[in-house]
């Protein structure tokens, strides 16, 4: 299995599971102790990594948000937790999801590794979110951990696809139109500002996809054939544990 094959399994699981604590019962519950709701504490906790930035900054580093949508959720959350305690609770509310989820899992050890050295290997050379996400220090148990690894590396190709995107001349609200097109006002973009898509901005997007692979293909490229297989065995593992508990 070379590189893009093994990204071509991997990304797609890790993009689908590395948010399955974002708005689980138990984080939900710790917004409300912490004083906000489910969805400032995910604009505040998972762009709490960027520090005490202005909205415009972290709505840019989202990408796909409407942006006074995410700059007043922003605001509003900073009133009541600093960002950093926000990022740090969010973080440490990934790794309570993976000690109630993957506790059970085999070889957590090898998945564990595998995450870290792709991690390890990534440049976050204009990848703000990724960078602030993998500083962030992680549980040392290996349910907890897994999910915060796993979590972080969604953040690599979240970043590196926007910076693809930009390459590529496509806007993050055409490509958001294209890939979620029943989605958008939850993003916060009303009907009337949903943007006409071309066969043009299909093609584009397409070329970012390839794009975005070649950002993130050398973090990838540094595992061998063992840690490739305990990557992909740790992430259908943990695609069985959480997905039908979801």
């Amino acid at each position: 299995m070379n590189t893009d094959e093994l990204m071509s399994i991997a990304c797609p699981k890790i993009r689908d599971l590395g948010w399955a604590h974002y708005f689980a019962p138990e984080t939900m519950e710790r917004a409300k102790e912490l004083g906000l709701d489910g969805f400032r504490f995910y604009f505040l906790g998972r762009g709490g990594v960027l520090g005490d930035a202005d909205g415009a900054v972290v709505a840019s580093a989202f990408g796909f948000f409407e942006p006074s949508l995410l700059t007043s959720m922003w605001d509003s959350a900073c009133e009541v937790l600093a960002p950093r305690e926000a990022g740090r609770e969010y973080f440490a509310c990934a790794a309570a999801f993976g000690r109630a989820h993957l506790a059970d899992l085999a070889g957590l050890d090898g998945f564990c590794a595998a995450l870290e050295a792709v991690d390890a290997a990534a440049d976050p050379v204009g990848l703000a979110l990724y960078a602030g996400a993998s500083a962030e220090p992680r549980a040392d148990d290996l349910p907890a951990r897994a999910m915060q690894l796993v979590s972080v590396l969604r953040e690599l190709r979240g970043c590196a696809h926007l910076v693809a995107l930009r390459s590529v001349g496509l806007s993050a609200r055409v490509a958001h139109a294209i890939n979620r097109p029943n989605d958008q006002e939850m993003f916060g973009w009303s009907a009337d500002r949903v943007p006409a898509v071309t066969d043009a901005d299909r093609e584009r997007l397409a070329e970012a996809e390839v794009v975005t692979d070649r950002i993130v293909a050398p973090a990838y490229d540094v595992l061998d054939d063992a840690g490739r297989a305990a990557l992909l065995d740790g992430l259908a593992a943990m695609e069985s544990a959480i997905v039908p508990a979801s």
